[in-house]
């Protein structure tokens, strides 16, 4: 009779099988990053949103006492190049009588000049107090009809259901008179 070979598990063939799992698990890893990373890059954003993330602004045409509204991600931006009657009724306020108290200093970085986030902080709707005309509320600056909120020559919430006061964007001063927002 022949003596056919027959097949036992040595010593040598566990780390094998060990190093086959690891491999192909390896791989399958690898392909399965490669076969996501277009879903995943589709999800950052597109170049043209990317680009409205920071805006320059000209305020060269802007005159004390006039406002202007510009748009940074998709929020109107309130430009204000304030009186000396206003910007000293923003300094004189007591901050202790505010609901969300910050001082005039801490709210521009010059002090003709106010830069707001244009949106109400009680529920998104956007104040009034823009255009010449408009109403600008009891304390002079600007007024939500909506719902009452009063904002002061700073930005500040006054009298209303708004409990915080105009957010600040962040911005620079380029010059004299250009800034870049965001």
């Amino acid at each position: 009779m022949i003596d056919s070979p027959t097949y036992t598990s040595g010593e040598g063939e566990a780390p094998r099988r060990d190093f086959l799992l690891i491999a192909t698990s390896g791989l399958g890893i690898a392909g399965l990053g490669l076969a996501a990373w277009p879903f995943i890059d589709s999800i950052n954003p597109a170049k043209d949103v990317l680009a409205l993330s920071s805006t320059e602004v000209d305020l060269s045409a802007v005159d004390v006492g006039m406002a202007i509204t510009v748009m940074w991600r998709g929020k109107p931006v309130f430009i204000r190049r304030r009186t000396e009657h206003e910007i000293k009724i923003a300094e004189d306020v007591n901050i202790d009588d505010l609901r969300d108290p910050q001082t005039d200093d801490e709210r521009t970085q010059q002090k003709e000049w106010l830069i707001v986030i244009g949106v109400c902080t009680h529920l998104g709707c956007i104040p009034a107090g823009q255009n010449l005309g408009d109403n600008r509320g009891d304390f002079g600056g600007w007024y939500c009809p909506c719902h009452g909120s009063h904002y002061d020559t700073a930005g500040r919430i006054r009298k209303g259901p708004a409990p915080y006061n105009l957010f600040l964007p962040p911005y620079t001063f380029m010059d004299d008179h250009m800034i870049k927002i965001g």
